[in-house]
């Protein structure tokens, strides 16, 4: 993913910048996207897309490290938030092989995990098909990309 650093701003209502993701979002719980909001995007912004995605995983895909928990694009430029558990937007899929998103649950044993839910702001409002991977999404959305900002959060297996 290109670097293209931007005052925009990520936050949840769900959690804090670096506290734990709760468990109903989890995969071990009720696997519910958290509520997401951005704000100060660039101006000529005229699309959204999120990733999230665990860089602690112990995965290697793709030439790429980590572990792809979602992926959420076609969002127009008037939509700055997103609800728990929303429907808004077309999902790709996730490292677990689904469609949607698929919450935190690191390995066993594998200590606390990092989180980044990434708010790409983009140039344009595209139009792509259901159930790209992040590799087939980021090469579409690469030439686009205007701005980006992220909200980590942990979560931490019981």
């Amino acid at each position: 993913m290109p670097f293209a650093p931007s005052s925009m701003q990520v936050e949840s209502t769900a959690f804090a910048p670096g506290e734990a993701i709760p468990r109903r979002h989890s995969a071990e719980g009720e696997d519910l996207s958290p509520a997401l909001s951005w704000k100060e995007v660039p101006a000529e912004t005229r699309g959204f897309a999120v990733i999230c995605h665990d860089p602690d995983a112990p995965l290697v895909k793709e030439s790429r490290y980590g572990y792809v928990h979602w992926l959420l694009y076609n969002l127009p430029a008037g939509v700055t938030s997103l609800e728990e558990d929303t429907t808004q937007g077309t999902a790709g899929i996730n490292d677990g092989n689904a469609i949607g998103y698929g919450g935190p649950m690191p390995p066993e044993g594998h200590g606390t995990h990092q989180y980044y839910f990434w708010v790409l702001a983009l140039d344009t409002l595209t139009e792509l098909p259901e159930g790209l991977t992040q590799s087939e999404l980021l090469e579409k959305l690469e030439p686009h990309i205007l701005g980006m900002s992220r909200l980590v959060g942990t979560y931490r297996r019981d």
